[in-house]
């Protein structure tokens, strides 16, 4: 009865770093490294007191911090229903129908194709060429900056 139990002991934890006697002293079972690399953690990154090689190449510090700021603000064409039949789109007249903010006023803003315009407006913005037609087609016109 005894002997079909299963086993529960868990085998000891190997004591590094006891002397040469105990059969791992020494080095401890990191190999033949000697030095700081066998004394203690040590990042990737350290090279023994050098400049570091990620402070070298400004792109490898992280790539959050290295996109490009966009300088554009794209706005949907079918945003621009909001307006009444005749009226002029420029960046003053979106931000009074709050359709961007003031912070994406700094930006350039241009206009792009997406949705159906069924409004007659009279464009004082950059446009794509897709976003031109259906302007046209609706009726309005461009009066590009």
């Amino acid at each position: 009865m005894l002997h079909n139990l299963i086993k529960i002991v868990d085998k000891k934890k190997k004591r590094l770093g006891r002397g040469t006697g105990s059969g791992s002293g020494e080095k401890s079972g990191r190999g033949t490294t000697r030095h700081q690399v066998a004394r203690e953690k040590v990042p990737i990154h350290f090279e023994g007191g050098q400049g570091r090689m990620v402070k070298k190449y400004p792109l490898l510090r992280g790539k959050g911090k290295n996109k490009p700021v966009t300088r554009i603000y794209a706005i949907q064409s079918e945003k621009l229903n909001k307006f009444n039949d005749g009226e002029i789109v420029s960046k003053e007249s979106l931000l009074e129908k709050k359709i961007i903010s003031k912070k994406n006023a700094k930006k350039i803003v241009k206009i792009v194709l997406k949705g159906e315009l069924s409004k007659k407006l009279t464009v004082n913005l950059p446009v794509t060429t897709g976003a031109r037609d259906a302007i046209e087609k609706a009726g309005g016109t461009i009066n590009a900056v």
